[in-house]
């Protein structure tokens, strides 16, 4: 009598990491394209001011707070202004790039999806910039607002007539508060730890710096979210990776008991 017992099944591995090098490839080659395209933007600035005037005015019609009540907390004192204006200038690429090597080395399957989600967000936005021009509220004499960076320091932009390196007519949307926000629902969705929904201090960290320090206004917010939110449903977030939960990865499931398949047995 001869007995042969089924295998089990494995349970599918984790998703594998991509490349190193074509990734990092890919994401020059895409922050490049995004630097580039936004100079553009470049001379457009009659229709710049144009369009703050029309957001100034559209954030009146929609009862937005005014963005100097923020700004005004940040100049009772000269620190507070310049940690504002240092956290604009410092946390906004890095965190985003310490992300996304986190997710790299620790989440590879999330690490494709917020690569993704973050390229379609930074396309849409750069589109954005091209078919509608803004002048930041610090140019806009309507507001009132103070220019911190040019007051207080460090300051990353130069005179906007002769600043070469960046596009300062290309407020909408805040791409600080884009690249932030999904920093925060990254690392959300990728870790088990009660304490993960504090990442979202992240964002609101980063918009009341953005406003207070009047580089955006409160509709360049609400667009980027927008937008992300459009990303996040067109781009799914990965069902099963061995790593969301914590497991190790490459593991197989314990095979599941299994009644074995007697051949010849009525013979």
């Amino acid at each position: 009598m001869n007995a042969r017992t089924e295998p089990a099944e494995a349970e599918p591995s984790a998703i594998a990491r991509p490349p190193l090098v074509r990734e990092l490839l890919l994401v020059v080659g895409l922050f490049l394209v995004y630097k580039f395209g936004r100079q553009l933007v470049t001379g457009h600035t009659t229709e710049a001011y144009r369009n703050a005037g029309r957001v100034w005015h559209w954030e009146r019609v929609l009862d937005l707070p005014g963005e100097g009540s923020v700004q005004s907390l940040l100049l009772h004192g000269d620190t507070l202004a310049h940690l504002a204006n240092t956290y604009y200038a410092t946390v906004h690429f890095p965190a985003t790039v310490a992300f996304l090597v986190w997710l790299y080395l620790k989440r590879p399957a999330h690490y494709v999806w917020a690569r993704r989600v973050l390229a379609l967000l930074t396309g849409a936005a750069l589109v954005l910039h091209l078919v509608f021009p803004l002048a930041p509220p610090r140019m806009l004499a309507a507001a009132g607002l103070v220019d911190t960076a040019k007051v207080y320091g460090p300051s990353v932009y130069g005179p906007p007539q002769t600043d070469t390196l960046s596009n300062q007519f290309a407020a909408m949307p805040s791409l600080h508060f884009g690249w932030a926000l999904m920093v925060a629902v990254g690392l959300i969705v990728a870790t088990r730890s009660r304490w993960r929904w504090l990442w979202l201090l992240h964002p609101l960290v980063t918009l009341l710096v953005i406003v207070g320090t009047a580089n955006h206004y409160w509709m360049d917010a609400i667009v980027a979210t927008a937008l992300l939110g459009i990303a996040l449903a067109v781009l799914h977030l990965p069902h099963r990776t061995a790593t969301t939960a914590g497991r190790a990865q490459g593991k197989l499931a314990p095979a599941e008991p299994k009644e074995n398949v007697l051949v010849g047995a009525g013979r």
